[in-house]
């Protein structure tokens, strides 16, 4: 074989490995996208939101009274695939409240809803993507593992709809919509629990 068969071949199989490459890091990539997920019934349209719609969702402007529940500080970073922080996205959360009631009157236990617990809030990220929550912990809705609702986005553009868990559950194993992801797609929205600075608080990051 002469020296500039094998140098022909080398370059050929050089370029046949970056081309395995790139596609290992596109699925890689593409795997690391934060799973959409169902919106579900109770999204509360604006008419149906308190006046106060911040990201506190235990303390509502002019009540004296804190939402029932134990409260926790739910925090991330929103990327795109290449890891770069995406300041200014709207982030709204929304979720039943500790006694699996949610704020929207097609819930037909809504009458019963705690009504010192927003039920819905949101949050816009900063320059390094960051954004934060102060809710409480979800808890069991008919038929449901525990879970919080999650909507993103980019001026009026929806960017991605999902929803976060309570990791290890018992109850994840019998949610339908939990049991469609797989066990990758699952940890990127499961929250684990850890005692902070200020209390009990999770995180989850989100890439879109």
């Amino acid at each position: 074989m002469t020296h500039q068969l094998k140098s022909r071949r080398s370059l050929l199989a050089g370029v046949a490995g970056l081309v395995g490459i790139g596609a290992l890091a596109g699925r890689a990539s593409a795997a690391s996208l934060t799973p959409a997920a169902s919106e579900g019934p109770f999204y509360p349209t604006p008419a149906m939101r308190t006046p106060d719609i911040d990201n506190d969702l235990v303390k509502i402007r002019g009540l004296v009274e804190k939402a029932g529940g134990e409260v926790f500080t739910l925090r991330g970073a929103l990327t795109n695939a290449a890891g770069q922080p995406l300041a200014g996205y709207r982030i709204e959360i929304w979720q039943c409240d500790v006694d699996g009631n949610y704020m929207h009157p097609a819930d037909r236990r809504s009458a019963r809803f705690d009504r010192a617990f927003q039920g819905f809030g949101h949050d816009i990220t900063d320059d390094s993507g960051t954004y934060s929550f102060r809710t409480i912990k979800p808890t069991v809705y008919p038929g449901r593992t525990p879970h919080i609702h999650v909507k993103i986005f980019k001026g009026d553009r929806e960017v991605l709809t999902t929803q976060f868990y309570i990791k290890d559950h018992p109850d994840n194993a019998r949610d339908g919509l939990f049991r469609r992801m797989s066990r990758a797609e699952a940890d990127t929205v499961s929250m684990a629990f850890v005692e902070g600075e200020n209390g009990l608080e999770a995180t989850v990051d989100v890439v879109v």
